[in-house]
Protein backbone atom coordinates (compact mmCIF):
# COMPACT_ATOMS: atom_id res chain seq x y z
CA UNK A 1 0.00 0.00 0.00
CA UNK A 2 1.48 3.42 -0.96
CA UNK A 3 2.83 5.57 1.83
CA UNK A 4 3.63 9.25 2.18
CA UNK A 5 6.35 10.32 -0.21
CA UNK A 6 6.30 14.05 0.57
CA UNK A 7 5.30 15.51 3.93
CA UNK A 8 5.00 19.17 4.88
CA UNK A 9 4.58 20.03 8.55
CA UNK A 10 3.89 23.56 9.74
CA UNK A 11 5.70 25.18 6.82
CA UNK A 12 5.97 28.94 7.24
CA UNK A 13 7.56 31.64 5.12
CA UNK A 14 7.35 35.42 5.42
CA UNK A 15 8.89 38.36 3.64
CA UNK A 16 9.15 40.99 6.32
CA UNK A 17 5.73 41.35 7.93
CA UNK A 18 3.98 39.64 5.01
CA UNK A 19 3.14 35.99 5.74
CA UNK A 20 3.30 34.08 2.47
CA UNK A 21 2.97 30.57 3.91
CA UNK A 22 1.23 30.29 7.26
CA UNK A 23 1.64 26.81 8.71
CA UNK A 24 1.11 24.47 5.74
CA UNK A 25 0.49 20.79 6.53
CA UNK A 26 0.33 18.53 3.49
CA UNK A 27 1.09 14.94 2.55
CA UNK A 28 1.45 13.44 -0.91
CA UNK A 29 1.44 9.69 -1.32
CA UNK A 30 3.61 7.68 -3.69
CA UNK A 31 2.12 7.52 -7.23
CA UNK A 32 -0.34 10.40 -6.69
CA UNK A 33 -0.86 13.24 -9.15
CA UNK A 34 -1.79 16.30 -7.12
CA UNK A 35 -2.79 19.71 -8.47
CA UNK A 36 -1.79 22.82 -6.50
CA UNK A 37 -4.15 25.73 -7.19
CA UNK A 38 -4.83 29.19 -5.87
CA UNK A 39 -5.37 32.78 -6.99
CA UNK A 40 -2.42 35.05 -7.73
CA UNK A 41 -0.49 35.81 -4.57
CA UNK A 42 -1.76 32.76 -2.71
CA UNK A 43 1.71 31.33 -2.07
CA UNK A 44 1.89 28.58 -4.72
CA UNK A 45 5.24 29.58 -6.21
CA UNK A 46 6.76 30.20 -2.80
CA UNK A 47 5.63 26.77 -1.62
CA UNK A 48 7.18 25.14 -4.68
CA UNK A 49 10.42 27.07 -4.12
CA UNK A 50 10.53 25.97 -0.48
CA UNK A 51 9.82 22.34 -1.33
CA UNK A 52 12.51 22.22 -4.01
CA UNK A 53 15.25 23.94 -2.00
CA UNK A 54 15.34 27.16 -4.00
CA UNK A 55 14.13 29.13 -0.98
CA UNK A 56 14.64 28.59 2.75
CA UNK A 57 11.65 28.24 5.05
CA UNK A 58 11.23 30.11 8.32
CA UNK A 59 9.67 27.26 10.29
CA UNK A 60 8.37 23.74 9.84
CA UNK A 61 9.75 20.79 7.95
CA UNK A 62 9.68 19.23 4.48
CA UNK A 63 10.44 15.50 4.26
CA UNK A 64 10.73 12.79 1.64
CA UNK A 65 9.77 9.44 3.15
CA UNK A 66 10.63 10.75 6.60
CA UNK A 67 13.98 12.25 5.60
CA UNK A 68 14.11 15.98 6.25
CA UNK A 69 15.13 18.00 3.20
CA UNK A 70 14.16 21.43 4.52
CA UNK A 71 17.72 22.71 4.96
CA UNK A 72 19.23 21.07 1.89
CA UNK A 73 20.37 23.08 -1.16
CA UNK A 74 18.53 22.55 -4.42
CA UNK A 75 21.09 20.12 -5.89
CA UNK A 76 20.88 17.92 -2.79
CA UNK A 77 17.07 17.95 -3.02
CA UNK A 78 17.42 16.64 -6.59
CA UNK A 79 19.63 13.82 -5.35
CA UNK A 80 16.97 13.03 -2.74
CA UNK A 81 14.54 12.41 -5.60
CA UNK A 82 12.65 15.69 -6.04
CA UNK A 83 13.04 17.50 -9.37
CA UNK A 84 11.16 20.57 -10.55
CA UNK A 85 10.53 22.59 -13.69
CA UNK A 86 10.00 26.34 -14.01
CA UNK A 87 7.15 28.34 -15.49
CA UNK A 88 9.45 30.08 -17.99
CA UNK A 89 12.17 27.56 -18.88
CA UNK A 90 15.40 29.19 -20.02
CA UNK A 91 17.29 27.22 -22.67
CA UNK A 92 20.99 27.59 -23.58
CA UNK A 93 21.71 29.16 -26.97
CA UNK A 94 24.72 26.98 -27.83
CA UNK A 95 23.27 23.55 -27.02
CA UNK A 96 20.95 21.46 -29.12
CA UNK A 97 17.84 19.80 -27.76
CA UNK A 98 19.71 16.49 -27.68
CA UNK A 99 22.64 18.03 -25.79
CA UNK A 100 20.34 19.59 -23.20
CA UNK A 101 18.83 16.18 -22.54
CA UNK A 102 22.28 14.61 -22.37
CA UNK A 103 23.36 17.17 -19.78
CA UNK A 104 20.19 16.54 -17.79
CA UNK A 105 21.20 12.92 -17.25
CA UNK A 106 24.01 13.98 -14.91
CA UNK A 107 21.47 14.77 -12.19
CA UNK A 108 23.60 17.69 -11.04
CA UNK A 109 26.86 15.73 -11.28
CA UNK A 110 28.38 18.32 -13.57
CA UNK A 111 29.43 18.78 -17.18
CA UNK A 112 32.12 16.09 -17.06
CA UNK A 113 29.54 13.32 -16.69
CA UNK A 114 27.77 14.66 -19.76
CA UNK A 115 30.94 14.54 -21.93
CA UNK A 116 31.67 11.05 -20.59
CA UNK A 117 28.34 9.68 -21.88
CA UNK A 118 28.26 7.98 -25.29
CA UNK A 119 26.53 9.83 -28.11
CA UNK A 120 23.98 7.02 -28.51
CA UNK A 121 21.59 6.89 -25.59
CA UNK A 122 18.50 4.70 -25.88
CA UNK A 123 16.78 6.42 -22.94
CA UNK A 124 17.40 9.83 -24.50
CA UNK A 125 16.05 8.77 -27.89
CA UNK A 126 12.99 7.29 -26.19
CA UNK A 127 12.32 10.59 -24.42
CA UNK A 128 12.75 12.57 -27.65
CA UNK A 129 10.16 10.35 -29.25
CA UNK A 130 7.78 10.38 -26.25
CA UNK A 131 7.88 14.17 -26.01
CA UNK A 132 7.49 14.72 -29.78
CA UNK A 133 10.93 16.34 -30.02
CA UNK A 134 12.78 13.92 -32.31
CA UNK A 135 12.34 16.18 -35.34
CA UNK A 136 13.99 19.12 -33.53
CA UNK A 137 16.64 17.11 -31.65
CA UNK A 138 19.56 18.78 -33.43
CA UNK A 139 18.21 22.33 -33.35
CA UNK A 140 19.35 24.89 -30.76
CA UNK A 141 17.20 24.49 -27.66
CA UNK A 142 16.67 28.25 -27.54
CA UNK A 143 15.03 28.14 -30.98
CA UNK A 144 12.12 25.98 -29.82
CA UNK A 145 8.59 27.28 -29.44
CA UNK A 146 7.30 28.03 -25.96
CA UNK A 147 5.36 24.78 -25.84
CA UNK A 148 8.34 22.74 -27.04
CA UNK A 149 10.52 24.34 -24.36
CA UNK A 150 7.98 23.21 -21.76
CA UNK A 151 8.18 19.68 -23.12
CA UNK A 152 11.97 19.76 -23.13
CA UNK A 153 12.08 21.01 -19.54
CA UNK A 154 9.85 18.13 -18.40
CA UNK A 155 11.87 15.59 -20.38
CA UNK A 156 15.12 16.95 -18.92
CA UNK A 157 13.69 16.71 -15.41
CA UNK A 158 12.79 13.07 -16.04
CA UNK A 159 16.41 12.34 -17.03
CA UNK A 160 17.27 12.68 -13.34
CA UNK A 161 14.87 9.78 -12.61
CA UNK A 162 12.85 11.69 -9.99
CA UNK A 163 10.57 10.07 -7.48
CA UNK A 164 8.63 13.33 -7.23
CA UNK A 165 8.27 15.65 -10.23
CA UNK A 166 7.11 19.20 -9.42
CA UNK A 167 5.81 21.18 -12.39
CA UNK A 168 5.30 24.94 -12.41
CA UNK A 169 2.45 25.85 -14.78
CA UNK A 170 3.37 23.38 -17.56
CA UNK A 171 0.52 24.52 -19.85
CA UNK A 172 0.95 28.31 -19.59
CA UNK A 173 1.10 29.67 -23.13
CA UNK A 174 0.78 26.18 -24.64
CA UNK A 175 -1.43 25.40 -27.66
CA UNK A 176 -4.56 23.38 -26.72
CA UNK A 177 -3.46 20.39 -28.83
CA UNK A 178 -0.09 20.31 -27.07
CA UNK A 179 -1.87 20.60 -23.73
CA UNK A 180 -3.58 17.27 -24.45
CA UNK A 181 -0.19 15.75 -25.30
CA UNK A 182 1.21 16.94 -21.97
CA UNK A 183 -1.69 15.30 -20.11
CA UNK A 184 -1.04 12.00 -21.90
CA UNK A 185 2.72 12.18 -21.33
CA UNK A 186 2.36 12.92 -17.61
CA UNK A 187 -0.14 10.09 -17.20
CA UNK A 188 2.37 7.74 -18.82
CA UNK A 189 5.15 9.00 -16.53
CA UNK A 190 2.92 8.47 -13.51
CA UNK A 191 2.11 4.94 -14.66
CA UNK A 192 5.86 4.29 -14.63
CA UNK A 193 6.03 5.26 -10.95
CA UNK A 194 6.66 9.03 -10.94
CA UNK A 195 4.68 10.98 -8.33
CA UNK A 196 3.63 14.40 -9.64
CA UNK A 197 2.82 17.75 -8.01
CA UNK A 198 1.65 20.33 -10.54
CA UNK A 199 1.09 24.05 -9.96
CA UNK A 200 -1.45 25.23 -12.50
CA UNK A 201 -4.10 27.88 -13.25
CA UNK A 202 -5.86 25.80 -15.90
CA UNK A 203 -8.73 24.09 -14.06
CA UNK A 204 -9.58 21.86 -17.02
CA UNK A 205 -5.99 20.62 -17.12
CA UNK A 206 -6.19 19.76 -13.41
CA UNK A 207 -9.49 17.95 -13.94
CA UNK A 208 -8.06 15.94 -16.83
CA UNK A 209 -4.81 15.03 -15.07
CA UNK A 210 -5.34 14.94 -11.31
CA UNK A 211 -7.52 12.96 -8.94
CA UNK A 212 -6.71 15.31 -6.07
CA UNK A 213 -6.41 19.08 -5.81
CA UNK A 214 -5.20 21.30 -2.99
CA UNK A 215 -5.90 25.03 -2.91
CA UNK A 216 -3.96 27.83 -1.24
CA UNK A 217 -5.30 31.26 -0.41
CA UNK A 218 -3.27 33.96 1.35
CA UNK A 219 -0.78 31.37 2.57
CA UNK A 220 -3.31 28.93 4.00
CA UNK A 221 -4.48 25.55 2.73
CA UNK A 222 -8.23 26.00 2.22
CA UNK A 223 -9.20 22.87 0.28
CA UNK A 224 -8.02 19.31 -0.30
CA UNK A 225 -10.45 17.35 -2.47
CA UNK A 226 -11.23 15.88 -5.87
CA UNK A 227 -11.06 18.53 -8.64
CA UNK A 228 -14.76 18.05 -9.42
CA UNK A 229 -15.64 19.21 -5.90
CA UNK A 230 -13.83 22.56 -6.10
CA UNK A 231 -16.70 24.51 -7.65
CA UNK A 232 -19.00 23.60 -4.77
CA UNK A 233 -16.46 24.54 -2.09
CA UNK A 234 -17.49 27.97 -0.73
CA UNK A 235 -13.98 28.86 0.47
CA UNK A 236 -12.52 28.13 -2.96
CA UNK A 237 -15.24 30.12 -4.75
CA UNK A 238 -14.71 33.05 -2.39
CA UNK A 239 -10.94 32.93 -2.89
CA UNK A 240 -11.26 33.15 -6.67
CA UNK A 241 -14.21 35.52 -6.93
CA UNK A 242 -13.24 37.75 -4.02
CA UNK A 243 -16.59 37.48 -2.24
CA UNK A 244 -18.74 34.87 -0.53
CA UNK A 245 -21.32 33.27 -2.80
CA UNK A 246 -23.63 30.29 -2.37
CA UNK A 247 -23.12 28.92 -5.84
CA UNK A 248 -20.57 29.74 -8.48
CA UNK A 249 -18.06 28.57 -10.96
CA UNK A 250 -14.36 28.71 -10.26
CA UNK A 251 -12.60 30.48 -13.09
CA UNK A 252 -8.83 30.60 -13.28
Amino acid sequence: MPGKLLTLEGVRKAFGAHKVLDGIDLGIETSEIVGLLGPNGSGKSTLLNVISGFMSLDAGQVSIEGRAISRLPADAVVKAGLVRTFQLPSMPTRMTVREVLQAGSSGGAGVRSWFARPRFDADLDSLLDQFKLSHVADLPASALSGGQKKLLSIATALRAHPRLLCLDEPTAGVHPELRTEIVNILRACNAQGVTILVVEHDMMFIRDLCRRAVVLDRGELIADCAPKDLESNPRVVEAYLGKAVKKGKVRT
